[in-house]
């Protein structure tokens, strides 16, 4: 019997009222779904699902494929090592699925090439000190990857009579980033040729003697290069610069496949974000995203294109007022499909080359990620997730935006969950101005009852609440306690214009908090609401928002959760290491007139203890970089002396994010016991 009849027969002798709500142990059990790779016959998909096993503590990715036309799934890898990057390519010797993982037995990753009709699997790589990011040339007969590159002495080198010595020697600042020290490798993008066995051959660093990475730390990954349709080329991203902590300049560079002759930048005079190149099919034009503010982190992500033939660049995306992220070609060349933040939702678009023109091809209160398109460009294969339901896969018409889900990963455990539901909300805000908000209600929720609240404040500071499905943060999980949630996209957000993203900056506690307290206002007026179980949570700036909050809420709040919060500005300033966010955020340093020192006290929580009497969890990770762990103990610190009640969590191995699974149902059972010491029924 197939697994598809098994799960139908589930689904009929299901009760038709499920009535179990989402727990943080059952948030753990859920497969999350990876790739959406065309085969090349254009037939089958290939998706990865990680799933975690709380009790060993650990996670493992597997591989499958899904036919589109039958929706039969199967099964291309399966035991303990984790298989990602994966890709499926027409190779010389058939179509092969390639992938890199760190096998059972190795210390280190490397690539594996796997024929998805035998099953047959053979090492492509045996790279020292393993390998990062990969990407297979169109041909299938070369491998671009990258590997970390020995660029500097160690201590123990230029001290090597005291071998014991346990130090580290910094003469520059970004010795440490977001969560790990800095050390003297650099990650290099190196091309390997394929021999007729299928084996790489020697690789060639294609950034020999550059003293920087590709991808650019911390969140590139192998959409910062690019081969170019023939294979005889590659276009990466790198960040060459002198003062790294307080430049956002990194360029796209092109260079041959085999590393000869010279690198060309093409985004020379670009001094903002440059990144993410792709080809045109017929290798004519490159693309690429583009921040036009040098030091702005948040800046308008521009499409900037480069018509390889007359050697001139112009921006596709002048006059639109949207950022766009992950551009990719139509098979033709005459458009490319972008993914843009619009009004607390993410949605695709087509950019027509010629004209700038610009369709918009999805709809929905959901987010959208293009993964690929088929060979005759009239399919789309997509992922969506919302504030509801992790990812999925499904096919969508290019035309028309019909979607046809491809997989249900988690459909068995949905089909027994009670599911809350979801609605936006337009308030309006001090100035006049209209705030979106998303509400999110308990399953079950009845109007007549009254709900304990509360007031989700979001990080950022410039990111929008988007329908996603977070793994800490999860909108579903809070509902299915019995919470209302208020999610409100404040000043500060991308989607709804580029002057309401940016009007954040240099006014942190400013129009921004103001919003939160409006839209906080207007909820209490609600029959259903609870004004006396009001609680407000957030992490990063959120965590900021609710310190910022604690001295300000006059009484709204009976609890509040700041998660890695930023409390007192001068000392962030002082240990945090991207000095371009704070210096443009901030208008920093503090010390460099009058006017800088007077905001920062101003927008420093810190400067308003005085006012706390709210009870308040904080959580915070030891190896968070961004916002130094000293932020949450000097909260706890002026907490504890005044009296108030207070909690602190403390993760001495977690950065800026709780990413292990144990770590993480702690995270939720203490964050939801606060919330019900303070917010329960009185």
């Amino acid at each position: 019997m197939s697994s598809r009849i098994v799960a139908l027969l589930v689904l009929i002798v299901l009760p038709a009222s499920a009535q179990e709500h989402l727990t943080p142990e059952l948030l753990w059990k859920l497969g999350r779904v990876s790739g959406g790779d065309l085969a090349p016959n254009g037939d089958d998909v290939l998706f990865s699902v990680r799933r975690y096993d709380l009790g060993a503590n650990r996670g493992d990715s597997d591989l499958f494929a899904v036919a589109l036309k039958s929706g039969e799934v199967r099964a291309l890898t399966r035991g303990p090592a984790s298989e990602g990057q994966a890709q499926w390519v027409r190779t010389p010797w058939g179509p092969r699925v390639f992938f890199v993982s760190r096998r059972p037995g190795s210390k280190v990753a490397q690539v594996y090439a796997l024929d998805p009709a035998t099953g047959d699997m053979i090492q492509v790589t045996d790279v020292p000190g393993g390998v990062g990011e990969l990407k297979v040339s169109p041909k299938g007969d070369r491998i671009a990857y990258t590997r970390r590159v020995k660029m500097h002495m160690t201590l123990r080198e230029l001290y090597p009579d005291l071998p014991q010595a346990d130090a580290r020697l910094i003469d520059g600042l970004m010795y440490r980033h977001w969560d790990h020290w800095n050390d003297e490798t650099r990650s290099h993008l190196f091309t390997a040729a394929l021999g007729k066995d299928g084996r790489a051959g020697q690789g060639v660093d294609l950034m020999e003697g550059i003293d920087a990475d590709c991808p650019v730390p911390p969140f590139g990954g192998a959409e910062q290069f690019a081969w170019s349709p023939d294979g005889d080329e590659i276009a990466f991203t790198a960040k060459i610069v002198n003062d790294w902590a307080a430049s956002t300049d990194s360029d796209v560079y092109l260079v041959a496949w085999n590393g000869e002759g010279e690198k060309t930048c093409v985004s020379t005079g670009m001094d903002g974000y440059d990144n993410d190149p792709v080809y045109s099919p017929d290798g004519r034009f490159l693309a690429w995203h583009s921040m036009e503010t040098p030091g702005f982190e948040s800046d308008r992500n521009r499409l900037m294109l480069l018509d390889r033939k007359k050697g001139t660049i112009r921006e596709l995306t002048r006059g639109l007022d949207r950022t766009v992220h992950e551009a990719t070609w139509l098979p033709d060349g005459s458009a490319v499909i972008v993914r843009s933040e619009d009004r607390g939702t993410d949605q695709l678009f087509e950019i027509d080359v010629a004209s700038g023109d610009l369709r918009r091809i999805t709809s929905g209160d959901y987010n959208w990620s293009l993964r690929d398109i088929s060979a005759d460009g009239k399919t789309l294969i997509v992922a969506r997730q919302s504030m509801i339901r992790p990812w999925e896969l499904g096919r969508m018409a290019r035309e028309d935006g019909a979607w046809r889900a491809l997989t249900d990963v988690n459909g068995e455990i949905y089909s027994h969950l009670e599911l809350p539901s979801v609605k936006a909300r337009w308030t309006r805000a001090t100035d006049g101005k209209s705030i979106h908000s998303w509400v999110i209600y308990p399953p079950g929720f009845d109007p007549k009852k009254r709900y304990p609240t509360l007031v989700y404040c979001q990080g950022g500071p410039q990111g929008q609440i988007g329908q996603w499905f977070s793994y800490r943060w999860n909108f579903h999980l809070m509902a299915a306690q019995g919470y209302v949630v208020l999610a409100v996209n404040r000043r500060g957000l991308p989607g709804f214009g580029r002057a309401w993203n940016d009007e954040i900056s240099k006014d942190w506690g400013g129009q921004a908090m103001r919003d939160i307290l409006a839209a906080t206002d207007a909820m209490m007026l609600e029959p259903y609401v609870d004004p006396h179980r009001m609680g407000a949570v957030g992490a990063s700036f959120g965590g900021y928002t609710v310190y910022w909050l604690m001295g300000h809420h006059e009484s709204r709040f009976q609890c509040m959760i700041a998660h890695d919060g930023v409390f007192n500005l001068a000392s962030m300033y002082g240990s945090t290491e991207e000095l371009f966010f704070v210096n443009h955020d901030l208008d920093g340093p503090y010390w460099k007139s009058k006017e800088a020192q007077a905001a920062f006290d101003r927008f420093s929580p810190h400067r308003y203890v005085a006012n706390w009497k709210t009870p308040l969890l904080i959580i915070h990770g030891g190896k968070d970089y961004r916002v130094p762990d000293t932020q949450g103990l000097e909260a706890f610190t002026a907490a504890q002396v005044q009296g108030i009640p207070s909690r602190l969590l403390y993760f001495p191995n977690e950065g800026h994010w709780v990413l292990s699974p144990q770590n993480g149902v702690l995270w939720h059972r203490v964050f939801f016991d606060w919330l019900g010491r303070w917010l329960g029924e009185k």
